[in-house]
């Protein structure tokens, strides 16, 4: 099984940038779906972003994140740019099955740890 870490979270102004790793051990992940999802207090998780044979993105942050993988490093990155206080959230990584197309949170079947992102205003 994969284990996952993230990290580069922190505290930022509105209006900045941050740079999130999700570095996997165990296994390569080269070959899995990587996604990035968020939870605010008091609200659900949502999906950010993913990478696969295709990458895909949610409304809310489209033009501003940008997800990448470095298969060599086994690491995938979340660029995040012109962060607003709504960006406020952990933030999670996870694998799923390798698609095309955008897959189900449920089909998320390992997770990490989470790492805080906070954006003042």
């Amino acid at each position: 099984q994969v284990q996952l870490v993230e990290s580069g979270g922190g505290l930022v102004q509105a209006g900045g940038s941050l740079r999130l790793s999700c570095a996997a051990s165990g296994r390569t992940f080269s070959t899995y779906t990587v996604g990035w999802f968020r939870q605010a207090p008091g609200k659900e998780r949502e999906f950010v972003a993913s990478t696969s044979y295709s990458t895909d993105y949610a409304d809310s942050v489209k033009g501003r994140f940008i997800i990448s993988r470095d298969n060599v490093g086994n690491t995938v990155y979340l660029q995040m740019n012109s962060l607003k206080s709504e960006d406020t959230a952990v933030y999670y990584c996870a694998t799923g099955r390798p698609s095309w197309r955008k897959i189900p949170p449920l089909e998320y079947d390992n997770w990490g740890q989470g790492t805080q992102v906070t954006v003042s205003s």
